[in-house]
Parts: structure tokens; sequence; C-alpha cells
């Protein structure tokens, strides 16, 4: 990108964010937010937001029909300036990630871009704190160093120097004050504080448990008798004591930490030995209270509480439930923020500095949908493949290996049951039986199934029928459902209503939930009948197909219907 370019981008907002940034009264409250940074909870929250974040994809579009969005083509100058952010797709998750770090903590973070004469720009994302009024400009310390972003004008003047670092800002808003930055942990401030205290006074309690045992009060001349390096020497009680409790501060785990310490003395002055303690009623209330403050701050974060609590008992149905929630509540927001900067001082200012006409029509999205694709679908893939609805290949991708884990033929063979005659006798050069997509020769059946009659192949194309319409129908009933928001249903109805499935996630429990599938086999006895099939078991065979590609995001093919009649239950009538 020509360096020139950046000089619209710049006059829209150095000057104006440079005295805000001066006059941020809330920066105060910001550098506490930061010190609690290294707090397990409030690092585990930002950390989490950042990571999630950095899936999502950055494309230019503008809005179509409906609230529609329409991406913008690749050889548009919209697409290209949003590609080359952050020099494209690796540092555009980082700068998500950080960007994500910035807003929960902080509730504000700056994009410092320094454009370079040959190259694409640098982008670097600084804190808050990192950001200082330098004159009439700004100074922004990047990597320890320091960097000048000069003022510019209105947008009417030109930077002195087209090579000059360009600074934009980017903060959620306070709906108290505008200007100022909002965040979870600026709202849980006295919450970390007292959280801070309570953690310090559990250390010192279990600190006085390992060596503040109380006092022992023993008769005065007590002492411990010689051991045989001291020879007729007595040890003195209290260094005794006291040896015992510098080796329990030095190393907890040792037994001078729990061990009591053997005392011989006569007979007659062992009731006058006494041990007091200074246990208080707080030193167990401390604990219940720190618990409380970390649950009251995991409900004030933007996300399911049980994200920084523990899932607990919450199985993985579940657990992707809350992960939909919290994309919903606390990243899809969050990326709306960044993306809203960079289309107002980014985009449509190099846009315009290009002269497309239309540049205020384009902005900057985030595609979040690579976020909700569910991470476990090992069990889902596995029961697919042996209805015949994917490939080896889709099943070893799914389960995490790769094509060099694919057995080869004569591997494939070795591990095949030996086959033998009437006679018992073995069969030799029968071909290997493997998957379709793993065998070395075309195959001439249908993948999964044998030889079909003539009533296998009607009975073949009436069940493709009845699965293509109960997917058309879940299609759209989903349109209907909160897995399609309302700005993507006109969108939505643009597509195959049978294939929506596999761009909207929705989970097996989902299916009943929103009744995806209610209805879609009551013709299901007739076309049992007519082919001397059990119904009950064709209704439940073609229901646990279409559920698992509705919950799978996989496509329904006819090649795949063999395979999924290809049960034991639905053998011809004799």
């Amino acid at each position: 990108m020509p360096h020139r370019e950046l000089k619209a981008a710049a006059a829209r907002y150095t000057q104006r964010t440079a005295k805000t940034s001066a006059q941020n009264p809330a920066r105060g409250d910001q550098e506490k937010a930061w010190g609690f940074y290294r707090t397990p909870e409030v690092r585990s929250f930002a950390n989490w937001i950042g990571n999630a974040m950095s899936g999502a994809l950055l494309y230019a579009g503008k809005l179509g029909p409906g609230d529609s969005i329409i991406r913008a083509p690749d050889n548009h100058p919209a697409a290209r300036i949003v590609s080359e952010i952050a020099g494209g797709r690796i540092g555009q998750s980082q700068l998500l990630r950080e960007y994500g770090r910035h807003l929960a903590v902080a509730g504000e973070g700056w994009t410092v871009i320094r454009p370079r004469e040959r190259a694409l720009p640098t982008w670097h994302v600084v804190s808050v704190l990192e950001m200082t009024s330098k004159g009439k400009g700004m100074e922004a310390v990047i990597d320890g160093a320091p960097v000048a972003i000069p003022p510019a004008g209105d947008g009417a003047e030109e930077m002195a120097n087209a090579l000059d670092p360009v600074a934009i800002r980017v903060w959620d808003p306070s709906p108290k004050q505008h200007l100022e930055a909002d965040s979870p942990v600026l709202g849980s401030l006295n919450e970390l504080e007292e959280l801070r205290l309570l953690g310090a006074a559990v250390r010192a309690i279990t600190l006085s448990r390992l060596t503040g045992r109380g006092i022992l009060v023993v008769p005065k001349g007590t002492r411990f008798p010689s051991t045989p390096v001291q020879g007729d020497a007595e040890d003195d009680l209290i260094d005794v004591f006291m040896e015992v409790a510098e080796t329990a501060i030095r190393d907890p785990s040792s037994a001078a930490a729990t061990v009591p310490i053997i005392l011989e003395v006569p007979a007659e002055m062992v009731g006058a030995i006494q041990r007091l303690t200074f246990e208080s009623d707080f030193d167990e209330l401390a604990i219940k209270l720190r618990e409380e403050n970390i649950r009251r701050f995991a409900t004030a974060a933007d996300i399911p509480a049980e994200f920084l609590l523990g899932l607990g008992d919450v199985n993985h149905w579940g657990a992707w439930e809350l992960t939909a929630e919290a994309i919903r509540l606390g990243i899809v927001p969050r990326l709306d923020i960044v993306t809203h900067a960079y289309t107002h001082h980014w985009l449509r200012p190099l846009l315009e500095s290009e002269h497309v006409p239309d540049a205020e029509e384009w902005s900057v999205f985030a595609d979040s949908s690579p976020l909700r694709i569910r991470t476990n679908r090992s069990e889902t893939a596995v029961r697919l493949y042996e209805l015949g609805a994917i490939s080896g290949r889709a099943l070893r991708r799914e389960t995490g290996f790769d094509e060099a884990d694919a057995p080869d033929p004569a591997e494939a063979e070795a591990r095949r049951p030996q086959e033998n005659d009437e006679n018992g006798t073995p069969m030799p050069n029968t071909p290997p039986s493997l998957p379709v997509d793993e065998s070395p020769r075309e195959p001439d059946t249908l993948p999964a199934s044998a030889a079909t009659t003539a009533t296998d192949g009607m009975l073949a194309a009436a069940a493709d029928g009845l699965i293509w319409a109960a997917l058309s129908a879940a299609g759209r009933k989903l349109e209907r459902t909160p897995a399609c928001p309302r700005s993507q249903r006109a969108q939505a109805r643009e597509i195959e209503p049978a294939e929506l499935h596999t761009l909207v996630a929705v989970d097996v429990m989902q299916v009943d939930q929103w009744k995806l599938l209610d209805g879609a086999w009551s013709r299901v006895p007739e076309i049992a009948t007519r082919y001397s099939r059990d119904p009950e078991c064709l209704a439940a065979v073609l229901d646990e197909y279409a559920r698992a590609l509705i919950a799978a995001g996989v496509s329904h093919t006819f090649e795949q219907t063999a395979g999924v009649l290809h049960a034991p239950c639905l053998a011809a009538a004799a």
C-alpha cells in the first residue's frame, strides 16, 4: 500500500483523541484495573476473551436487503484494505487477541500504525497506560521505545510527513460518559480490592497455622535432655522451639511443620504445661468471603460465570450452550467495537482517498462463525462414517488425525479378517474391504451397501426424498430460531432450506428443543409397507441419520442413502 494513502486516515482522529487521552478522568481507575490483571480470576477472564476473539475473521462488506451482509469482491479496494490490516490473517488474529484483553480489563486500547516506505505498515496494540499527551500530539511506548505521533487536522490539512505514525483509539463507551471507557474489571474494582485483601489474609492464616500454633506455657527451668553430641550439656527449650519454627517457615512440607515436639518432663510437671492459641473466627470467614468475592466477580463478567468458576458437572451439550451464550454476550459486542473503529477511522478514509464512489457504504465486519463450530465432533463423525455419510478422510479430520495416518492398501489388507469358502478354505486374492475414498479401484457399489435390487433402489429413492423433505422442513424452522439472528434471516432465506443446517450451528439437544424434525416421518409407515420393510426401524434409522447431519453440519447426498439403509432390521421381508 503506498504510504501516502495513510494521510486521510490519520487526519480523522489523532488530534481529537490526543486531547481526550490527556484529559481522561478514568485513567486512574484504568491503572488500578491493570494492577489487578495478575489476579488469577481477572487474567483468566481477560485471556478467555482475547483467545476467543482471535478466532474471528475480518472482512469487508456492506449491508444488503434485510440487514444481510454482502461481502466485497476480492478485487474491490475495500477487500484489499481489510485483508492488509495487521499484515494479514495471522496478524489480525494477534491484534484481536490483544484487543480482547484490553477491552476486558481497561475497556480501552490503542492501535498505532507505523507506515513503511516499501512495505505494508506495522500494526501495534498498546494499552492506555502506554499513550500519553505530548505537546499537540501523542507519544506511544512500543517495545519499550517512545514513538511520537504528530497531530493532524480535521481532515482538510495533511500530515507533515506521510510516514508519521497513526493512532486509533478503540474503547467501550461508558453509559455515563461516552468518552470514558467501561469494562467488567472497572466495574468490579471494589470487589477486586477486597479479593486482594482477603487473599492476603488467607495467606497469613496459612503461614500462621504452620508456624504460629499458639503459646506453650511450661514451668520455668524445663529443659530437653542432652543429646550424645552435646555430652552433659542440655538444650534450652526455647531455642529448640525457635529452631523448629524456622524450619517450618523455610520448608512448609517438612515434618517440623506438622509433627509435635517430644518433650520429656517429670511426672509432677505434666499438669503445669499448657497451650494457649490465638485462633480467630475470622480465619474460616476470610476463606468464605474470598470465595464469595470470586463469585461476585464471575457474575459481573459478561460471560457465563461457569467459565470462571468451573464447568463442574455440565455435560458437553451444556458446555456448548454456555459457549454460544459467551460468544453472544462477551465476544460479538467487542468485535463490533473494534470493527466500528476500523470502519470509520481506517477503511472509509482510505477508500475516500482512493476516490471510491460508495466509500461510506463499506464497513469492516468480523465473522464469528469459526467460534461457533463445535469442538468435539468425534463421536458424531464416527457414527456418520458408520452410516456411510462421510468419508474416511473426513473421519480422520474430525478425530484429530491427518492423511499420513491413513492405512496403505497392504496394511489394510493385512488387517482385514480372512474370508473362507464354504469348506473353510481361505479365499485368495479377495479385494480389501476399504472405505470408498481409500479403495485403490473404482467401487462398483454404493458406499457401505451390498448389491442392490430394483426394490432396494426404489426404497433408496423414497428414503432420499423423505430425508430431503425433513431437512427442508428443519431448515425453515431454523430460520425462526435463536440460532439464526434476525439480522441474518434475509440472507438465510436465500439458502436452500435443506442446506441451512450446514451454515447454522445446531446442537443435538436443540433438534428436539426447536422441534426441527417433528412430523418429518409421517409417511414412513406407508413407504415401509410398500417395500416390505419394518416401519419402526426405518423411521428410527432415518431420524438418527437426519439428527446426526444437523448436529454435524453435514450435507445430505443421495449416494449416502444406501449406507443409511444398510441396517439389519431393514432386511427385506421374505
